[in-house]
């Protein structure tokens, strides 16, 4: 796609937030990407090459067309981007990343469950809540439902026969009251889970 291409069309580009997809002549999705500004963040690809990575000229240079959504919020943007890069899984997606990936918080597959901030989803049965713009408000909150729950932060690998044996001690957390000790046994996995449970119920109503 061409400059005088993208300047054919850029005034029917609105402001607003959204994600935009490059096409080739196929139709085929070649890089999804979202935006503060649709007509903003599009009229950067056409500007000056001279500071412009070759990926990203071979990005414009091999698509045909360009198809865009607008959404309302910038949160709406990103979901929509990780939903469809996902679906498509475009081949430029992959070679511009820029090493930034997206928020989530997870409730580790695990015996007593931690929960925390990760940028890297894995298949594991372990529950996964986002992904959120505002990783500076996930760990505030994920900071309350710790001390809230007291739910362990350890990187212990518990098993129901280590913990029956003794294998695993307190730590400093159980001491200042952040966690009920499930490493002792002080504290039951029914219990324990029921927390989790309610953690669960939390963010399943979020909308952020």
């Amino acid at each position: 796609m061409k400059t005088e291409d993208f300047k054919a069309i850029s005034e029917t580009i609105p402001h607003e937030p959204g994600v935009y997809r490059f096409l080739d002549e196929e139709g085929t999705i070649l890089y999804v990407g979202k935006a503060k500004s649709l007509k903003n963040r599009l009229s950067s690809y056409f500007g000056d090459k001279k500071h412009t990575q070759y990926k990203t000229v071979l990005l414009t240079r091999n698509a045909h067309h360009i198809e865009f959504t607008v959404v309302e919020t910038e949160h709406d943007a990103l979901l929509l981007e990780n939903s469809l890069i996902k679906k498509f899984q475009p081949r430029y997606n992959v070679m511009l990343k820029d090493g930034k990936s997206y928020t989530y918080i997870c409730i580790k597959n695990e015996l007593f469950p931690r929960v925390f901030f990760t940028r890297k989803m894995i298949r594991d049965g372990s529950v996964y809540f986002g992904p959120y713009t505002s990783k500076y408000r996930v760990n505030i909150l994920l900071e309350i439902i710790r001390k809230l729950f007291q739910l362990r932060t350890c990187s212990y690998q518990f098993t129901t026969e280590g913990i029956a044996r003794g294998k695993f001690k307190v730590c400093l957390e159980y001491h200042i009251k952040n966690c009920l000790g499930p490493c002792e046994g002080f504290e039951t996995e029914q219990n324990y889970m029921a927390k989790i449970d309610q953690v669960k119920k939390y963010f399943e109503r979020q909308s952020w």
